[in-house]
C-alpha cells in the first residue's frame, strides 16, 4: 500500500455542524466584540472550526448627547464700574501710616445700556457703557445699539454677569458713592503694560550664569529639553517671548479714599495698566458668601 493510501485510511471523517437556517444569527468561528474605544475588533474564543459559534449583534449602551451651549463668563459679586487709571501717589492716614495708592478717575458714563435676562439671552447680565465720545467715533451698529436704549454715545461697553438683574433698567446712571464705600474690598482688572519681546530672566525671573571665570552662558536660556527622548520641547516651557499686554485681575484690594468732588477713588496697591488705561472695578468675590460655590 502506498503512503497516500495509508494516510487516507487513518484520516477521520469530519462532519460539519450547521445550525438551523431559520436562526437569525450567522455562523462564524470568531466573535465580534465591542471595545471601549468604539472600534470593532475580532477576538478568538474557545471555539474551533469544528464547533463554530454564533455572531452576536453589535450593541452599545453609550449614547452620545449634545451638551447645551452655555455662556462661559465669570459671575460677579455685584455690579461694578469702569474708570481711568490716573497714576499712583502716597496717601497718609490719620494715624500717620504711609499707604501707596492708585488713583482712578471717572469720566462721563457708567450708564446701563442693556439688561439681559434668562428669557431673552439665556443668562442674567447688565451691560454698562463708559466714556462719552462724538457720534462719528462709533460705527452705525454701535450707534443703533445705543439709540435703541436712548443712551448717549459711549466708547466702552462691558457686561457684568449677576445672579439677579432686578432693579436695573436701560439709561440708568450708576454712581460711585452708591456702589462702594471706603474700606470695601474690590477686584480690579485691566490690561497690563506691554513689555515687548523679552528674555527668560526678565520674563520668568530666571537666574543668570557667571559673568567671569570663563563662563559662556550669561543671560542665555540654557537647555530646553533632551535631544533623543522626547526629542521635542514640551508645551508650556518657560522661554523668551511676548511679555505683558494681557488682561489681568488683582483681587481683594482695599478702597482707601473716595473723593466725590474730584470724582476719584484711591485703591491701596498697584493695579494693571499704565496711566490712561481702562480699569474695571467690581466687588471682591468671596465664594460661599456673595458668590455660590457651584
Amino acid at each position: 500500500m502506498s503512503v497516500a493510501g495509508r494516510i487516507s485510511s487513518i484520516t477521520p471523517t469530519v462532519t460539519p455542524q450547521f445550525h438551523h437556517p431559520s436562526s437569525s444569527a450567522a455562523i462564524l468561528p470568531l466573535r465580534l466584540h465591542k471595545t471601549r474605544t468604539h472600534h470593532a475588533s475580532l477576538r478568538c474564543s474557545n471555539s474551533s472550526f469544528l464547533n463554530p459559534i454564533r455572531l452576536s449583534p453589535l450593541t452599545t449602551t453609550k449614547t452620545l448627547t449634545r451638551r447645551p451651549t452655555s455662556i462661559q463668563m465669570s459671575m460677579e459679586a455685584g455690579i461694578g464700574l469702569m474708570g481711568t487709571k490716573l497714576g499712583m501717589m502716597t496717601y497718609f492716614e490719620s494715624t500717620g501710616q504711609v499707604v501707596p495708592v492708585t488713583v482712578i478717575g471717572f469720566r462721563e458714563g457708567n450708564i446701563v445700556t442693556q439688561v439681559k435676562t434668562d428669557d431673552t439671552d439665556g443668562y442674567n447680565a447688565v451691560q454698562v457703557g463708559y466714556r462719552r465720545v462724538r457720534d462719528k467715533k462709533l460705527t452705525k451698529p454701535e450707534m443703533g445699539h445705543l439709540e435703541k436704549s436712548g443712551v448717549i454715545p459711549l466708547r466702552h461697553l462691558q457686561e457684568f454677569r449677576l445672579q439677579s438683574v432686578e432693579g436695573f433698567e436701560p439709561n440708568q446712571k450708576l454712581e460711585l458713592e452708591g456702589l462702594f464705600k471706603e474700606g470695601d474690598l474690590v477686584d480690579v482688572s485691566g490690561t497690563t503694560i506691554g513689555k515687548g519681546f523679552q528674555g527668560g530672566i526678565k520674563r520668568h525671573n530666571f537666574k543668570r550664569g557667571l559673568m567671569t571665570h570663563g563662563s559662556k552662558s550669561h543671560r542665555a536660556l540654557g537647555s530646553i529639553g533632551a535631544g533623543t527622548t522626547p526629542g521635542r520641547v514640551y508645551k508650556g516651557k518657560k522661554m523668551p517671548g511676548q511679555m505683558g499686554g494681557t488682561k489681568t485681575k488683582i483681587r481683594k484690594l482695599k478702597i482707601v479714599k473716595i473723593d466725590s468732588d474730584l470724582r476719584v477713588v484711591m485703591i491701596k496697591g498697584a493695579v494693571p495698566g499704565k496711566p490712561g488705561n481702562l480699569i474695571r472695578i467690581t466687588p471682591a468675590k468671596i465664594v460661599g458668601k456673595n458668590i455660590p460655590k457651584n
